[in-house]
């Protein structure tokens, strides 16, 4: 028994040890932003979701004080030329890949919002990820979209 505590306090302190060295990487939301709209409308979310870890991951959920509820939303070509928009349950983004949210494709539908936007407002929300991870993010309010980035 005498030599069985120092056996498990080695054992708690590699394990210990491990959990510090390996982190959880977290996806981060960049060139976040949005659309001016009225009060009581709906707004649209943009911005590029990257995961840098090494297990993919996706966007599973999204909230923000600035609208009633917040939507998960994809925009495609139909027949006939004609576009549709249908709610997502999620957005799988790959390990270290990138997804664009855009004009014409995904974008994040604040619905029933609680302010008017105007360019140059802050809408801050929560993204939820299939991880469990939660990311912070900011849509800055804007005419035209930001550099540095795919906004096709």
């Amino acid at each position: 028994m005498r030599f069985a505590v120092p056996l498990i306090a080695a054992a708690l302190a590699a394990s210990a040890t491990a959990a510090v060295a390996a982190p959880q990487v977290s996806p981060r939301a960049t060139l976040a932003w949005s659309r001016p709209a009225v009060a009581g409308s709906t707004g649209a979310g943009f911005m590029t979701l990257a995961n840098p870890g090494k297990a993919a991951d996706a966007l599973v959920a999204a909230e923000s004080p600035a609208a009633r509820t917040t939507e998960i939303h994809r925009s495609s070509m139909a027949a006939g030329g004609v576009m549709k928009m249908e709610k997502q349950a999620q957005v799988a983004i790959p390990a270290g890949g990138t997804v664009v949210f855009a004009p014409g494709g995904y974008h994040l539908m604040f619905i029933g919002l609680t302010r008017t936007l105007k360019a140059g407002d802050k809408i801050p929300a929560t993204l939820t990820f299939a991880s469990g991870a939660r990311v912070k993010a900011e849509f800055e309010v804007r005419v035209t979209p930001p550099t540095g980035g795919n906004h096709h």
